[in-house]
């Protein structure tokens, strides 16, 4: 029995992976050099394709990195030379403000308890912060920042750069890239792919401050800088030998994505998510982390397990078991959650039906 993956990451994977991987076999594209023209042709495709589903601007360059990890340090190496500031409400954002810290960067930071999230008016942005660090979905609590909210944040700050990690939501939020400079996202999530790829996306208004902090004679890195980065984007090309075979996938599936509709997705990943919240609600056994429904996750539903109501409390452990046992595997709470919560992925790559199914086994337990 072939299981049916629920986790934040690596995920499920979209339905027509395998196809595509065969076919990618088939015409040796794992063997393609990156400078020759059969690359080129893969990564125009790849980049037109993301530029139609989340309507990047013609500036923008899309670039192709090792990690959503990596993307983290090249964001702040590229755009700070003094001053980042963080919202921080979870593992990931928090990790985010503590690569600043070790790069060196005055990272100033609002956190909020894990299991809340924020709106506009709860970020002081000072005055002497380059670079604004949003966390679009926070994958270890199931928080999520509204994107109007982010919107209303950037335009009111409108000198500084604004940065969304969307690792775990994208292509989900409908973000105004003419507002948000940068996003990025990586590839196994969301988009069902296997992972070892990142996706960052970046205007011109972050590569003018890559430019004039080298001018200051300060370090933006290398191979993977932002001007190293536009100039072989602007051929379709990479600094270095890239992960070939995900960009080949990911261009794939995102034109999959795109003939069924970017907004049918996002209807579809609500109802599925408003199926598992109403179901979580209901439960005597379990119940919804996030207590705010304006900042509970559409992407990574997390569930709190035995809470007080329940006769017969159980374990996350227990859970998890039970489910693996009926070929359906979720994740398990972050950190020191782990045993506390269990994390659904809501990811395109599973369907209503699978969902239904894990309801059901869900009530089972």
């Amino acid at each position: 029995m072939k299981n049916t993956y629920f986790t934040p990451g690596p995920a499920q994977l979209y339905p027509s992976v395998a196809r595509h991987v065969q076919t990618a076999l088939d015409e040796q594209i794992g063997s393609l050099s990156h400078r020759s023209q059969g690359f080129r042709r893969i990564y125009q495709h790849t980049a037109d394709q993301l530029r139609e589903m989340l309507r990047i601007p013609d500036g923008s360059g899309i670039f192709f990195l090792g990690s959503a990890t990596e993307v983290w340090e090249r964001v702040l190496q590229n755009c700070v030379e003094r001053e980042s500031f963080h919202l921080v409400n979870g593992s990931f954002s928090g990790r985010f403000h503590a690569f600043a810290r070790e790069l060196g960067k005055h990272a100033t930071q609002v956190e909020a308890p894990f299991g809340e999230g924020f709106n506009a008016g709860d970020a002081p942005v000072p005055e002497t912060a380059e670079l604004v660090c949003l966390t679009h979905n926070e994958t270890s609590s199931g928080v999520s920042m509204p994107v109007a909210e982010m919107h209303a944040l950037r335009s009111a700050h409108p000198g500084r750069l604004f940065v969304v990690d969307a690792v775990s939501s994208a292509p989900y939020p409908d973000l105004d890239l003419k507002l948000i400079d940068s996003v990025f996202f990586s590839v196994q999530k969301a988009f069902g792919l296997p992972a070892g790829l990142g996706v960052w996306i970046a205007n011109e208004r972050m590569l003018a401050k890559a430019e004039q902090l080298a001018a200051k004679g300060i370090s933006i890195g290398t191979y993977h800088s932002l001007p190293s980065l536009f100039k072989n984007f602007r051929n379709y090309e990479t600094p270095e030998t890239p992960n070939v075979m995900n960009i080949y996938l990911l261009g794939k599936v995102a034109e999959e994505m795109n003939r069924q509709g970017i907004g049918a997705i996002r209807r579809e990943t609500e109802a599925k998510a408003q199926r598992l919240y109403d179901f979580l609600d209901r439960s005597a056994s379990f119940d919804v982390f996030v207590r705010n429904p304006a900042h509970r996750s559409q992407t990574v539903i997390v569930g709190s397990v035995a809470p007080r109501q329940s006769s017969q409390p159980k374990t996350a452990t227990q859970v998890i078991e039970a489910l693996k046992a009926a070929g359906i595997v979720v994740g398990g709470g972050y950190g020191s959650y782990r045993n506390q919560h269990i994390r659904i992925a809501n990811f395109p790559a599973t369907s209503t039906e699978e969902v239904e199914r894990l309801v059901r086994e869900l009530g089972k337990v």
